[in-house]
């Protein structure tokens, strides 16, 4: 029987205060509240201190002189070079994974499939389906045994959540995503190894060009 693992504090702060940057709740640039997050979160201002630290580490946030922590800019030059090496990383991840994915591994990305299909239709996609969606993702790697690279893509695709939420809400990405998901799939059972990796560079960089134009859109808004 596997042990229960308990979080700590600053697991349940940095938790807490993620899901705030990546909503939204917490926008880009503004200041966070120590002293409020540790009241809503009913913990001292210790936890919160180490949580915001370890979301540094993340890209979520930023420690600035005279302010303290705000959450990070939205940033097209970060979206680049975020969405450049997740193409690069997960396509060679993908590349790595097909020849040894079994009817196990392609049942559970199916079965993730048909759970964001319901959260779209729920119109959770700030939260389930975006969730979901990094979960599909890494399924189809899995199969790879490549754990330091496995690794790095679930960090980069961490820091790259806020960008994707933003796109969901903001530029209808997941019905776009919806399709590519089921082509993907459908490529990878038929062990297509480099359409699938063709297929899966043009939806990563498909999407970072229409949250690049976003975000220079919204640049061009706050200098106006």
């Amino acid at each position: 029987m596997a042990a229960i693992k308990h979080k700590t504090r600053t697991q349940l702060a940095a938790e807490a205060i993620r899901e705030k940057i990546l909503t939204g709740a917490i926008k880009a640039g503004e200041q966070i509240r120590q002293a409020a997050l540790a009241e809503e979160l009913n913990i001292s201002r210790i936890p919160v201190r180490e949580a915001l630290m370890q979301l540094e580490v993340e890209g979520l946030v930023v420690f600035e002189a005279h302010k303290g922590a705000t959450a990070t800019k939205l940033s097209a030059e970060q979206v680049t070079e975020l969405f450049e090496l997740r193409a690069l990383l997960e396509s060679e991840l993908l590349r790595q994974s097909i020849p040894k994915l079994t009817q196990t591994h392609l049942a559970r990305s199916e079965a993730l499939l048909h759970k964001m299909a319901d959260a779209y239709h729920a119109n959770d996609l700030s939260g389930d389906w975006s969730n979901l969606n990094s979960q599909f993702h890494m399924s189809l790697y899995e199969a790879a045994n490549r754990p330091l690279t496995f690794e790095l893509v679930q960090n980069l695709n961490t820091n790259a959540d806020r960008y994707i939420r933003v796109h969901l809400m903001l530029a209808g990405g997941a019905n776009k995503a919806e399709a590519e998901h089921a082509k993907l799939l459908k490529l990878c059972s038929q062990g297509k190894i480099e359409q699938a990796c063709a297929l899966l560079r043009q939806h990563i960089l498909g999407a970072a060009e229409e949250i690049i134009e976003m975000v220079l859109k919204q640049e061009e808004r706050k200098g106006s």
